[in-house]
């Protein structure tokens, strides 16, 4: 295979609904800290129908932050995933790392991504739970919820990657068009978008990250909900992996 072109922009895509309280501070130390290590980036947040003053608070920041590119979902229906993919769509980067509003996620951790993906790999995914990394407050329920399923992908799947759930990773962007089409509208692409890009046959080095439990506002991610969803997409997942011959692997 050709050795990767250097890259040149790294799109950050950040899901929002209902979002106003954190999104100040979470945007504003991404800018500082990509400012500081010198990472040419756009932080692309997508309103995904929120119902308080998201789309005014990014408007406010816009002025104060000149690497923001906010959008709305306008595609007719709402739900995390779509709100991703609606993201990926309007962002312009040849790199893209998905990150969440509510400032859970450490950007030195994206600019690690970043550093990985130059090295010339596809895609760069994050552990909460390897050496190094960490969880902070993390609920008890969700978090022996996460490990059974994050072993249960493990086993099914073959892999030394234990944190498969979590949304925060970064792609090159052919493995991001390599991957469509996405079925999953809702929190199921966080397991979709990696699962596939392995079982595709693209490259992933794996890094400890850290992970802080929101300040404001509530989750979205609902576990009753979304069972039968993950579910699903590791299956349909599964039975590419095992039963596809190779037909969507990269060429």
């Amino acid at each position: 295979m050709p050795p990767h072109a250097p890259l040149s922009l790294l799109s950050v895509v950040i899901p929002a609904r209902d979002e106003e309280e954190s999104l100040p501070a979470t945007l504003r130390a991404i800018a500082d800290t990509f400012g500081r290590a010198g990472v040419p980036h756009e932080i692309v947040v997508v309103d995904d129908g929120s119902q308080d003053r998201t789309w005014a608070v990014l408007e406010e920041l816009r002025r104060e932050i000149p690497s923001l590119a906010p959008t709305r979902n306008a595609s007719g229906a709402h739900g995390f995933g779509r709100a991703v993919i609606w993201g990926l769509d309007h962002s312009r980067g040849d790199a893209v790392v998905i990150m969440m509003a509510d400032a859970s996620d450490d950007p030195a951790d994206a600019v690690k991504y970043w550093h990985l993906l130059a090295a010339g790999h596809d895609c760069a995914f994050g552990s909460r739970f390897v050496s190094g990394g960490r969880v902070i407050d993390y609920p008890r329920v969700k978090l022996l919820v996460n490990r059974i399923a994050n072993l249960l992908v493990r086993i099914a799947f073959r892999l030394p990657l234990n944190d498969t759930t979590n949304a925060f990773k970064a792609y090159r962007r052919p493995v991001i068009d390599g991957c469509r089409p996405f079925l999953a509208p809702h929190f199921n692409l966080t397991v979709e978008l990696p699962l596939k890009a392995i079982v595709r046959g693209y490259t992933y080095a794996i890094t400890p990250i850290s992970w802080r439990n929101r300040k404001h506002g509530v989750a979205k991610l609902k576990i009753k909900e979304m069972g039968s969803r993950y579910f699903f997409i590791c299956a349909y997942v599964w039975l590419e992996k095992y039963f596809s011959r190779g037909d969507y692997r990269r060429k």
